[in-house]
């Protein structure tokens, strides 16, 4: 049964909008916990633009399941994984200037400094997964690498409709079934929302989702009332 990894990126997005200290990302990580989340993910970025190397740290101390970290295959960013020692590290490709990430990692073209990243961060004990698009050169060059995991990119099957969509998922389903016999835990994200994740859910081997967006936007609204509620009862406090 694939588990559920709630990524909370986007909470700090609205943090770092104004430089506050709130909404404080370890009440959101507990949050999610409380609802069943089996782990939470985030991405430190080299810009750092929604998370710290500060939620990082205080994150390995205060959750109760387990912390799966998305980093670029960066020498700073790898000494801090090595410091923090989440459970599992995700390398992903970063461009500086998209507004979430675009694509799968290129193992093939990054095999060389790959090859020097995954053993360096496996030797501390942590889990090594590659955030890659569901082609079998790829899949195949995960698993000459040494990596534990491959988290597969459903951008695509999450954009697309109708037939088109079958076609990516049918892709998803072949690259799930290719990892797993060389070997590789599976797991899938990006794109997944309430719509669209039950046909991903269901492939046979499936590990974690990790999906955030989708779930930060919708308790936007879910917790909206409340919150407003609570705010309006202080301003009619008489005390």
């Amino acid at each position: 049964m694939s588990e559920l990894g709630v990524n909370i990126d986007h909470v700090a997005t609205i943090r770092q909008l104004r430089g506050t200290l709130f909404p404080d990302i370890l009440m959101a990580a507990q949050l999610a916990e409380e609802g069943g989340a089996a782990g939470i993910t985030v991405h430190l970025r080299e810009d750092r633009r929604h998370i710290q190397d500060r939620d990082v740290y205080a994150l390995r101390k205060s959750i109760k399941t387990k912390l799966n970290l998305e980093m670029a295959v960066a020498p700073d960013i790898i000494a801090i994984a090595c410091e923090v020692h989440p459970d599992e590290v995700c390398l992903v490709p970063e461009k500086r200037h998209e507004i979430t990430t675009e694509g799968g990692l290129d193992v093939l073209g990054e095999f060389k400094s790959l090859s020097r990243a995954i053993p360096q961060i496996k030797s501390t004990g942590i889990r090594v997964s590659l955030f890659i698009d569901p082609v079998a050169d790829q899949i195949r060059a995960a698993a000459d690498l040494g990596a534990d995991l491959i988290e597969i990119h459903t951008g695509i099957y999450s954009n697309l409709e109708g037939a088109a969509r079958d076609q990516a998922l049918q892709q998803v389903i072949e690259a799930a079934a290719l990892g797993q016999s060389l070997g590789l835990g599976i797991n899938a994200g990006h794109g997944l929302n309430y719509d669209n994740v039950k046909p991903i859910a269901q492939i046979e081997g499936m590990g974690d989702l990790n999906i955030g967006h989708s779930i930060v936007a919708r308790a936007v609204f879910t917790g909206l009332k409340s919150a407003v509620q609570e705010m309006l009862t202080l301003i009619r406090e008489k005390t």
